[in-house]
């Protein structure tokens, strides 16, 4: 069977049988298509043509040329490779899988940047200044990143029925990667925010959409992008003049960061976080290590 096809085969099938999100699939469908356009410059039309070397020398490819990969891309391109070559020999369009031989490369662990407490209350205090038609609403979009720790693709994603208030403690059910779904407490400020925002703010912009059930919505009253989730955070760290830089993901490193540092159990903090793995949660331990020195050092009788 053609490159091209069996590409085609393996893109649907994670996107229908193992439900990959949408972003998944579209870095699995650059990956191989750029992997197929170098085998094509190679002469080479089918897949069990290729070795182990061939792969490697690919691989050695993405990190060359003013275009070069970082070296965390060019892992992410080899594991869409392996995962090709698996789904190709399951269907029996190849014999063997090369890219299994090719050794990832070594990489220092990325930590993930952390606000401190005090640089998010003042970022979440700035989201209540601005526009007062949406300054509701991007108050409760910051407030619910930091106390459920969900992602921004998760958080656009969220439905108004997905946040339960029937108990004591708010609710809320984050659907994460492969459709898996979790629930996350919330917080008492952020739910103060969230009932502020759906009673006064949310009715007046959903009637100027053709009506949606996602939680968020713009100024259209339609639902809110991930683009402009992105927006809100950037506005309001401009405004609060934070000396560290954010990104989508920097209230999900704060709030599992400052859950460790509270003394929370780090399976726990997976749980929440939606982690398949503990390992991954386990980066974010070596941001508590100077909580862990300050305690031994003020705890232990021979620490000094």
């Amino acid at each position: 069977m053609k490159i091209e096809s069996t590409i085609r085969q393996f893109i649907s099938h994670m996107a229908v049988e193992r439900g990959a999100s949408k972003h998944t699939v579209e870095a699995y469908q650059r990956d191989c298509t750029r992997y197929a356009a170098w085998l094509q410059s190679q002469n080479i039309t089918d897949l069990n043509e290729v070795t182990a070397v061939k792969v490697g020398e690919f691989v050695a490819s993405l990190g060359r040329g003013e275009q070069a990969l970082a070296p965390t891309s060019i892992s992410r391109v080899l594991a869409s490779i392996r995962g090709l070559y698996s789904f190709a020999v399951q269907e029996g369009y190849a014999t063997n899988n090369p890219a299994a031989e090719v050794p990832t490369r070594a990489q220092q662990p990325r930590l993930p940047k952390a606000l401190t407490i005090e640089q998010v209350e003042l970022l979440l205090a700035a989201a209540s200044e601005g526009d007062p038609k949406v300054a509701l609403r991007d108050r409760a979009f910051l407030e619910l990143a930091y106390s459920t720790g969900a992602r921004v693709s998760e958080l656009v994603q969220l439905h108004v029925d997905d946040i339960d208030t029937s108990s004591d403690l708010t609710f809320v059910t984050v659907t994460g990667k492969g459709n898996k779904q979790r629930l996350v407490p919330i917080g008492g400020p952020a739910t103060a925010a969230l009932q502020q925002y759906l009673v006064r703010c949310r009715p007046s912009l959903v009637q100027k959409g053709e009506g949606t059930s996602r939680l968020f919505v713009n100024k259209r009253g339609k639902a809110l992008s991930r683009q402009s989730a992105w927006e809100i955070l950037q506005v309001a760290a401009d405004r609060a003049e934070l000396p560290v830089s954010v990104s989508p993901h920097t209230l999900r490193h704060s709030f599992a960061t400052h859950l460790l540092e509270g003394g929370a159990d780090v399976r726990v903090v997976q749980e929440l976080l939606g982690h398949a793995s503990v390992n991954t949660t386990q980066i974010y331990t070596k941001l508590t290590a100077n909580t862990l020195r300050d305690v031994y050092v003020e705890s232990h009788p021979r620490a000094l």
